[in-house]
């Protein structure tokens, strides 16, 4: 079983954010947003290197097709976050409090997700390579048609969540704390399970085959 390859991203000493709105295809490196409502502005495009955003909102924020590269996102919070599309290489996720995050057709690579809540978000067709999910709450998370290789699940809960024509790679969900797999059970080739978790999940998956237990 191949593990995540993950880094700790170290950031540079960083320039506050002048204010204002973000941008579309605006180029950011090195900057601090702190403590900022950014809810409703459009960034579609935007490029973030070297950058942490810290206790920002982000309600219905567009940034599709955005680029995070060596970023921290931490104490985030929002709702309708729009990402589609957009690319996270080498990223931490601290502390998240977020409501159908749109990350359909995303990439995400090298990313750490560590703490917080997440509910309804959207991976639907995204590649996921090298990510973690550590002591998060994901709930109702749709991987529906997503390519995951190399991912973690650490210590953290997967509430009625649907893997529905999900492709696995080397996924670890020994260390998940609660498995609630609502859609896609049958896709579960190429991941690792515990014994505890095939006990609970048996039911499920005889289904699948069509296996009468009695």
């Amino acid at each position: 079983m191949a593990a995540a390859r993950v880094a700790e991203v170290r950031l540079p000493p960083l320039e506050r954010f002048g204010g204002g709105a973000l941008e579309p295809d605006g180029d950011y490196d090195g900057v601090e947003f702190a403590g900022l409502d950014l809810g409703g502005q459009r960034g579609a495009g935007a490029r973030f290197i070297d950058c942490a955003l810290r206790e920002c909102a982000l309600d219905g924020t567009e940034l599709a097709g955005a680029r995070f590269v060596d970023c921290v996102l931490e104490g985030v919070r929002g709702v309708g976050t729009e990402l589609a599309g957009a690319s996270l290489r080498d990223v931490e996720v601290r502390d998240a409090r977020l409501g159908g995050a749109q990350l359909h057709g995303a990439v995400l690579t090298g990313v750490v997700v560590r703490g917080g809540k997440i509910d309804f978000l959207n991976l639907r067709e995204a590649k996921l390579t090298d990510v973690v999910f550590e002591g998060c709450v994901l709930m109702e998370a749709d991987f529906a048609g997503a390519r995951l290789e190399r991912v973690e699940f650490r210590d953290c809960a997967l509430r009625q969540v649907d893997f529905g024509t999900v492709l696995m790679k080397d996924v670890d969900l020994r260390g998940a704390t609660e498995l609630d797999i609502a859609r896609g059970v049958e896709r579960l080739a190429g991941a690792v399970i515990s014994p505890a978790q095939l006990l609970k999940l048996a039911p499920a998956l005889a289904a699948q085959v069509g296996l009468r237990v009695e």
